[in-house]
């Protein structure tokens, strides 16, 4: 029971657990990309973008639309950037108590 109650949650919290899939959830905050500018952003090759995209896409994070030639995406929750912003934080405020210094 308790395993369906997060299974959506956990699907998108696996998503966004890479480094490649939370530049592309930042960069489309600014509004939507190609998926040719957000290859040349993360500096990787299409097929391995494409995967990421798909990740994200699976969990519900962003759709996809087919122009002409193109494919662009767009973030569909951008409330991810409020937790983007909190994990920042802890992990600021961490880092400063490592170092003995006060929050």
């Amino acid at each position: 029971m308790k395993s369906r109650r997060f299974s959506q949650q956990v699907k998108i919290f696996k998503a966004l657990a890479h480094e490649t899939r939370m530049l592309v959830v930042d960069e489309l905050s600014r509004g939507e990309r190609c998926v040719c500018e957000l290859t040349e952003l993360a500096g990787i090759d299409i097929s391995t973008m494409s995967k990421h995209l798909s990740v994200l896409r699976e969990a519900g994070i962003v759709a996809s639309e087919k122009r002409g030639m193109q494919v662009y995406y767009q973030l569909l929750i951008p409330c991810v950037l409020k937790l983007f912003t909190c994990v920042q934080n802890v992990s600021e405020r961490a880092h400063s108590a490592r170092r003995g210094e006060s929050a």
